[in-house]
């Protein structure tokens, strides 16, 4: 077996969860050893939770500026806002806060990432398992990489706030969260074919968070605040998974691939989460799983499941199933080193109804 070699693990240091969890923000930080930060909101968390970050920041005595992230990509937010800042107070008593949903949180994590400072996660919608991940992602050329930055030192995850996010963002979550059933089982693979690392206890914990999530979909489809509960315990588990592991291997396999394939070719037709479900349902296929359990749980949350719910053309699904493999070459999964021909894709995607 090849050795793992070393790499460090870097965890958070404070996760508070529950409802009202926000009003912690200020003496979380502040017990953190914090006392000025930088604070990143989209349009919409500015508008109804600005004067509230606002106020409980000032009451804990930080000195703190508030930062608009525009619409552009994450990783262009994050170098326009740290050109426009000038730390003028120790680095180290200072944190990036982001307030958002992925691309928010993303652009703190780039951000604190090349200004040498901590992070703090506020979720506002559970739909990704990037809320608690050292992993960020951004755009070159026409892909998208995810590639490392820093784990979170705070994660604040308020379920009131969550539990009031479009269901779109729920169903996304679950999507995620199902797409370890298939990681797991392309980074075993990898390790029996291949001799790569493979951790049985991270492995382990994304199985069984993903086995967890689809027990409990009826749960999140027909109560939000108890679901928001589930959905932010799970994606926190999921990305310090990848914290533990050192790589991204728990938590992201050939459905990854295939949703990274399908913005190649499709144009980021659906949210990260959605497209990841419909690739675990196929890829769950192929490893000879019980694909239809994925399908039920999705469907029961009203996640999409065909190529006509997130509005891409059968003719798109082939292809992006057909280049998957060429996404990172370096990572094995079930897709092998060649891929999937195109009879062999139209067939996939054909019988498990996604086309």
């Amino acid at each position: 077996m090849r050795s793992k070699g070393k790499h460090v693990i870097n965890l958070p240091r404070r996760i508070i969860l529950g409802d009202g969890a926000l009003e912690e923000l200020g003496c979380c930080m502040r017990e953190s050893g914090f006392e000025n930060a930088v604070v990143l909101m989209s349009k919409t968390p500015l508008k109804l939770l600005g004067d509230r970050i606002r106020r409980i920041l000032a009451g804990n005595g930080f000195s703190f500026k508030v930062m608009l992230v525009g619409d552009g990509d994450s990783f262009s937010e994050a170098k326009r806002i740290e050109k426009m800042l000038s730390f003028k107070k120790k680095r180290e008593k200072t944190a990036v806060v982001s307030v958002g949903g992925g691309r928010v949180i993303d652009a703190g994590k780039i951000l604190a990432w090349r200004s040498g400072l901590e992070f703090v996660s506020v979720p506002t919608v559970p739909s990704h398992d990037g809320i608690a991940s050292p992993l960020a992602s951004a755009p070159k050329g026409k892909r998208r990489y995810s590639f490392y930055t820093v784990m979170p030192s705070v994660i604040i995850g308020d379920v009131s706030i969550l539990a009031v996010a479009p269901d779109r963002y729920f169903a996304s979550g679950v999507g995620d969260l199902v797409a370890k059933y298939t990681a797991v089982r392309d980074w075993r693979l990898s390790h029996l074919l291949r001799g790569e690392y493979y951790g049985e206890y991270a492995a382990s914990l994304a199985e069984s968070i993903a086995e967890r999530i689809m027990k409990c979909a009826d749960i999140i489809a027909g109560d939000k605040f108890e679901g928001a509960s589930i959905l932010i315990e799970a994606l926190i588990h999921a990305g310090v998974l990848i914290g533990i592991a050192g790589s991204s291997r728990p938590c992201s396999g050939s459905e990854h691939l295939f949703s990274h394939a399908l913005d190649l070719v499709a144009g980021y037709p659906a949210l990260h989460g959605e497209q990841v479900g419909i690739g675990t349902i196929m890829m769950s296929k192929l490893h000879n799983c019980d694909w239809m359990k994925i399908r039920d749980a999705l469907s029961t949350v009203r996640a999409p499941v065909t190529a006509k719910d997130i509005n891409v053309s059968e003719k798109k699904i082939i292809e992006a199933l057909t280049i998957a493999h060429t996404i990172r070459p370096e990572r094995y999964t079930i897709l092998g080193d060649r891929g999937l021909t195109r009879k062999a894709a139209e067939e996939l995607a054909k019988s498990t109804m996604v086309i």
